[in-house]
């Protein structure tokens, strides 16, 4: 299989691009968003449902996986596309933002991590070969290298220990991967936060490992807009443009189009499902707290400009219903909607992009919407 980023049309007024990436389940559309679906399905819908309403892509969990139900039975099970019966390309993440949050013991160094599992304690050692082999047993698409982080704010040393071993961490993962040619992508992390010289050296040292796409890690993290927004515009101008670029855990609709802008082609964030499980609505005219009492005998479907399954079928009142009795059915309607709004925000940014109007879908975003984001805070998959 031949691997390729392929640039199918470019917006003339910023860095933004649309295209497709290829693997060996099929092309996904770019810029495009991935439904988390760290325990292998996206919480509260059926594969059929997610692919109904338009994924083209899913991310998985490689540590979540590990642990549970452990990589030998999937891998045994003809590996995880077989094993969730999900046919179109999945993403693994390589569970290093887990690994750091849910074991604030663990021991970092050259040789990996060390820690204790958040399920019962068990002591785990990881290299970065370990990670490379973990998510080439489980058979995803695009398998990410396992990279250091360290939170917004972090001190100069930590995030110099952080790029440094990133990129020793991203060498022996490219090696490991090289002793098993196959058509699965491994693509590299960048770190540094927002310490531009630092980012650019993380940024230099993985481009020389020549991965097959980059990722910005450790940004969305609580760091001020202005200086997340000088990170994608600097790196915009020293990733390569024939590579893919994916913006680790931005799930908020005004980052989003601002880091599209910048050349970002993928993103993934549990804000839409996790949010629908705790009643808030994404809609055209902003977001809609289901619970609240005046809509009670509200007649109206949540967003009225809407096309999905649940807007065309339900009122705001049933929807309220059904979450003041802790129905199963509306975790799955509102994601359903919530859902079906992310996706249907991309093919409108790809559609946009194509016709030379980003900048048109921009402006009425930001005017319609009007996204209260006060909290950026990266939102994990722990849920």
């Amino acid at each position: 299989m031949i691997r390729s980023f392929t640039v199918t049309a470019s917006d003339p007024d910023s860095s933004a691009r649309a295209g497709y990436i290829r693997t060996a389940h099929g092309r996904i559309p770019t810029p495009a968003f991935a439904p988390v679906a760290s325990q292998g399905t996206v919480k509260a819908l059926t594969h059929a449902q997610t692919r109904a309403l338009g994924a083209k892509l899913i991310l998985v969990n490689a540590y979540h996986l590990y642990l549970r139900p452990g990589v030998e039975t999937i891998a045994g099970m003809g590996g995880v596309h077989s094993f969730i019966r999900w046919p179109k390309p999945i993403l693994s993440d390589s569970g290093g933002y887990q690994i750091y949050s849910l074991s604030p013991l663990a021991q970092v160094s050259r040789e990996g991590v060390r820690f204790a599992s958040h399920l019962d304690g068990t002591k785990i050692k990881l290299t970065p070969e370990d990670v490379v082999d973990i998510q080439t047993a489980l058979g995803t698409d695009i398998m990410m290298a396992l990279d250091y982080f360290v939170p917004y704010p972090a001190a100069g040393e930590k995030m110099k220990e952080a790029v440094e071993l990133t990129t020793h961490w991203a060498g022996r993962a490219k090696a490991r991967h090289a002793e098993r040619p196959s058509p699965q992508l491994l693509w590299g992390i960048t770190q540094g936060g927002v310490d531009w010289e630092l980012r650019q050296k993380s940024t230099e040292d993985l481009l020389a490992l020549d991965f097959d796409g980059y990722a910005l890690g450790g940004l969305g993290l609580g760091e001020p807009k202005a200086q997340l927004l000088e990170m994608l515009e600097r790196s915009d101008g020293l990733l390569p443009k024939t590579k893919p670029r994916y913006l680790m855990g931005m799930g908020y609709l005004a980052d989003i189009l601002e880091a599209v802008c910048r050349g970002v082609d993928l993103f993934d964030c549990v804000l839409p499902t996790r949010n629908a499980r705790t009643g808030s609505l994404f809609t055209s005219r902003g977001t809609l707290a289901i619970k609240n009492t005046k809509y009670a005998r509200d007649e109206r479907p949540p967003d009225e400009d809407c096309s999905c399954y649940t807007c065309r079928n339900f009122s705001r009142a049933y929807l309220r219903h059904l979450y003041e009795r802790n129905e199963i059915s509306a975790a799955v309607l509102n994601t359903i909607h919530n859902l079906h709004f992310y996706l249907d925000f991309f093919r409108k940014i790809r559609q946009s992009i194509e016709s030379h109007s980003l900048r048109d879908l921009k402006n009425w975003i930001l005017k319609s919407t009007k996204d209260k984001e006060h909290d950026r805070s990266r939102f994990d998959d722990l849920a």
